[in-house]
């Protein structure tokens, strides 16, 4: 079975984040990073070359692929920031459903900038992953 690739590593934060072309996108990623640090109490890791993210949980599918992920990350792209495992757990769609401007695929959260969307619902689909994983580890 091939190995995950995404990892923590010692990559800084700071200078992906200072590499973003996009002044918005920059500025966004920086707003994403404080508000993560401070629901999670946890200081961002940059895991792989491209994923910002905060914690650690551990999955494991039927498969028997398992590895290990950040409880809430998200990645600026080029035509989006992607926001990973704020959607599919029980309250999330009625949140959806007030956040704004995005898409959603497999999982993944997609915003082009944050002053498209409701800050403070997307600071509560934050903080109920947070809560829903550290659940899940914890048990």
């Amino acid at each position: 079975m091939a190995e995950n690739k995404t990892k923590p590593t010692a990559g800084s934060v700071s200078a992906f984040i200072g590499a973003i072309s996009d002044a918005t996108q920059q500025k966004d990623a920086n707003t994403l990073v404080k508000w993560m640090e401070r629901l999670s109490g946890e200081k961002a890791k940059l895991w792989g070359p491209s994923i910002i993210g905060v914690g650690s949980y551990h999955y494991k599918y039927d498969s028997g692929r398992e590895g290990d992920m950040p409880i809430i990350s998200f990645s600026p792209r080029k035509s989006a920031t992607v926001l990973y495992s704020l959607i599919g757990s029980s309250g999330s769609e009625a949140l959806l459903a007030k956040l704004g401007k995005h898409t959603t695929g497999k999982g993944c959260l997609y915003i082009k900038k944050l002053a498209d969307v409701d800050e403070q619902v997307l600071k509560d689909l934050m903080a109920k992953s947070l809560a829903v994983k550290r659940n899940r580890a914890s048990s």
